[in-house]
């Protein structure tokens, strides 16, 4: 393990340049083997864990659910203040940051970085509660591609460009997470789910979230500084994928059941969908059939 890791590390230092000394050691991020292992597990399990499920009875996870989403809405709003109080202390430049002129801001950025890109392990959880559960519809190409790659990204963000302009996306997405973990917390308790009407609003959130995060990347560009340019077409063209695959989702989600249930509405099946149109719709038929014994 140890002839491959070094290796993989002199091949990507050759490739990328020299890494930041500043997170050389750090847990995880000195050697890209072990987050490469952990993705071809998670896709593993992505494969093997609805075949294992199949013949038995899903758990419930209703008590896990939201101890595992209160702690991740608490996280993601930990860094989203960690990121905005960092970037205020370090006078960030919105057009383009470099990754050294912020000086101990700096640091603090990237602290919070890390935490970020382990978050993204610990979000591999999402994809196993659907196992367990039995909700094989929720493990889409959208679900799979975006949790197997994140990890992924942010191993090579946190050893070349840890700080300056890497902190918008990672501060926007931890503010959509708070909305989103939060939901999914509180959807596992029954009695809250009457009350939760923001479920739609977080993919349009995320859809927002990827647009802004293109155009403040494209200043980098149009606006160089001491970043490397690479990095922002890269992550300009993963932000473009993202966007694809979540307009897709939410047309297929929300305009076509919208459609569905307008179709439904004009062909008079709402009555198996409303308890008062039912009511409605039975009253109807009653008068009818006393219509026809009268006949």
């Amino acid at each position: 393990m140890e002839l491959l890791d070094k290796a993989i590390n002199s091949y990507l230092d050759v490739w990328l340049g020299p890494r930041d000394p500043r997170v050389k050691g750090w847990l995880l991020l000195e050697n890209y083997t072990p987050t490469f292992i952990f993705s071809v597990l998670y896709l593993l399990i992505v494969w093997l864990g609805p075949k294992y499920m199949r013949n038995k009875q899903p758990f419930s996870c209703r008590g896990i659910l939201v101890i595992y989403n209160l702690g991740l809405t608490l996280l993601s709003l930990y860094m989203f203040y960690e990121l905005v109080t960092g970037v205020w202390e370090g006078g960030y430049n919105f057009f383009c940051q470099d990754t050294h002129s912020g000086g101990e801001a700096d640091m603090k950025i990237i602290n919070v970085l890390w935490w970020y890109y382990f978050s993204k392990l610990i979000e591999f959880m999402d994809t196993f509660f659907f196992i367990l559960r039995k909700n094989n519809h929720q493990i889409t190409v959208l679900h799979v591609y975006h949790h197997a790659t994140m990890l992924n990204i942010w191993w090579f963000v946190m050893n070349w460009v840890p700080c300056g302009h890497s902190y918008f996306g990672a501060t926007l997405n931890s503010f959509i997470h708070v909305l989103m973990y939060s939901y999914y917390g509180l959807s596992a308790v029954p009695a809250m789910r009457p009350y939760l009407w923001w479920k739609k609003y977080i993919t349009q959130g995320q859809l927002t979230q990827f647009v802004l995060t293109i155009f403040q990347t494209s200043c980098g560009v149009v606006w160089p500084c001491a970043f490397p340019q690479g990095w922002l077409y890269f992550q300009i063209s993963y932000m473009i994928s993202l966007i694809i695959l979540f307009t897709n989702f939410y047309i297929q989600t929300y305009n076509k059941k919208a459609s569905s249930r307008r179709k439904e509405y004009q062909n008079g099946s709402m009555a198996t969908v409303n308890g008062y149109t039912n009511s409605f719709s039975s009253l109807e038929n009653n008068v009818k059939q006393r219509k026809q014994r009268k006949d």
